[in-house]
């Protein structure tokens, strides 16, 4: 089972998300990916996931987490035993988010979006200093990201499996050219 957890704003409908969606369809395996739209709240998220996730090992669970979803990922797999994939991930959230307090938009809707100052709180007690076991970690950074520093990445996932691509930004548009690399490190290699 994977389960893929969007970032700050996004949504299960994010380009990255569709393109894990689609490569899973293709396979035929489309019932094996979990995609929740999660709430605003770290730990309401966090919440909603362990439920989703609950029945299923560590060795049969494995996430992608974007972004934000890349946090939550870390702390998930630390807590679970499970492996990550992360895609260019905030590693400590709580120097950039603290600016997005209030009322905006979600990315992919004009539904209202509200990040409450409690959940910078919230952030902080899910946040991992050092990841205990670098073999059950992928990471996926690009240079270009003008959101996110992926030097923070590269030292925060030292000793992780690292592909990291010269230039692109954020969304990593030419995902699709890593989406196999990613789903075969989440166990997933006869996709094709």
């Amino acid at each position: 089972m994977i389960l893929y957890l969007h970032g700050f704003r996004s949504s299960p409908r994010s380009f990255k998300a569709r393109v894990v969606f689609e490569q899973m369809k293709a396979a035929g395996r489309a019932d094996e990916l979990i995609c929740p739209q999660l709430p605003a709240s770290p730990g309401a998220a966090m919440e909603l996931v362990l439920k989703l996730v609950e029945r299923y090992p560590a060795d049969e669970l494995a996430i992608i987490g974007s972004s934000l979803g890349g946090f939550y990922a870390t702390w998930l797999a630390e807590r679970l035993g499970c492996r990550a994939v992360l895609l260019n991930p905030a590693v400590d959230p709580l120097k950039d988010l603290e600016k997005h307090v209030g009322v905006t938009t979600a990315w992919h809707s004009d539904e209202p979006f509200e990040f409450k100052q409690e959940y910078i709180g919230e952030l902080a007690a899910l946040r991992v200093a050092h990841i205990t076991r670098p073999e059950r970690y992928f990471l996926l950074a690009a240079t270009g990201d003008e959101v996110l520093d992926y030097r923070d990445m590269v030292r925060h996932y030292a000793g992780a499996r690292q592909h990291v691509i010269e230039g692109s930004n954020h969304a990593i548009p030419e995902f699709p050219q890593y989406v196999d690399e990613v789903l075969a490190f989440c166990g997933k290699k006869a996709l094709q």
